[in-house]
């Protein structure tokens, strides 16, 4: 149970990044350390999986160059990443933002 509500808050801490970078663009290693930084354990193979779900979603695009991976927000990830929707899987953000 612990594991699933850190893995629904580590794809709203992706989602919330996401919403705040210019051209709701980042990358995974960058990524990788804002999860992290928020206080969410994650590996790399947890952060890239992830990122798929979110991907399979349509609450980001990812693109894999082999030696980077970047991740878009869409509106629908946005959304979610403001609370103005839900989706289940993905933590819901707390009022104070």
């Amino acid at each position: 149970m612990a594991e699933n509500l850190m893995t629904e808050h580590r794809r709203l801490a992706v989602l919330k990044h996401l919403e705040r970078c210019s051209q709701y663009t980042s990358n995974a290693s960058i990524l990788i350390d804002v999860v992290r930084g928020v206080g969410v354990p994650s590996s790399e193979d947890q952060l890239r999986s992830a990122l798929a779900w979110l991907d399979e979603q349509d609450l980001i695009e990812i693109t894999d160059h082999g030696h980077v991976v970047i991740a878009v927000a869409t509106s629908r990830g946005c959304e979610v990443a403001r609370g103005d929707v839900t989706h289940p899987g993905v933590k819901r953000p707390s009022a104070r933002g």
